[in-house]
């Protein structure tokens, strides 16, 4: 199989899980939102700002970091094939000690090189901030899923810390930096309903 088919041949296969997995297509208009998440799931500033006004201590926990596959349904978004890995990010956000967001980022290896470079050496920084100082940095759309169990992102969190919930609301949107894409999804988890 040549690499082109073999790239059409993966990009077919996440349009078979987008469409015949409807629990897991992502949407981009917030009306079937609820409503004590609404704001937080809206909200086009800065997560990581918003945290940090609600709680006396912010804090960024490094969960999963280094290159990997991304999630079948990040590929086609990113414009990759999926035999490409990319450097992946998972965080947990914590206010006064409690986790309260859990965020993953996939950054195509490709894009290591040039303007984001740094992002692999945040360590327990946020990336937030990062990303809403550098003008050059643009911001596609919000989209919006509500993860299940047979979600691998919630399976991700469930694997770091026992849920009781059967599923959690997401949101996620790309950032690119001169035609290098930057995808951000941030999980909300059920103290959040507390700021």
């Amino acid at each position: 199989m040549t690499p082109q088919l073999r790239h059409n041949a993966g990009f077919l296969l996440i349009r078979r899980y987008a469409v015949h997995n409807s629990r897991q297509s992502w949407f981009a208009h917030p009306h079937s939102l609820p409503r004590p998440l609404r704001a937080w799931l809206i909200d086009r500033g800065s997560l990581t700002q918003r945290l940090k006004s609600r709680c006396t201590a912010f804090q960024v926990v490094p969960l999963i970091t280094g290159l990997a596959r991304p999630n079948p349904d990040e590929f086609a978004l990113l414009g990759i094939a999926m035999s490409t890995r990319a450097y992946v990010r998972e965080v947990l956000l914590l206010c006064n000690g409690i986790p309260v967001v859990s965020a993953h980022s996939v950054l195509p290896y490709p894009s290591l090189r040039g303007g984001w470079n740094s992002i692999s050496r945040l360590g327990s920084r946020p990336l937030g901030e990062a990303l809403f100082s550098d003008r050059r940095i643009k911001r596609q759309p919000l989209t919006f899923q509500h993860l299940h169990g047979d979600h691998p992102l919630f399976r991700s969190i469930a694997r770091q810390r026992p849920l009781s919930e059967r599923s959690l609301w997401a949101r996620r949107s790309v950032f690119s930096l001169n035609r290098h894409p930057l995808l951000v999804t941030e999980v909300f988890l059920p103290a959040i309903d507390a700021l």
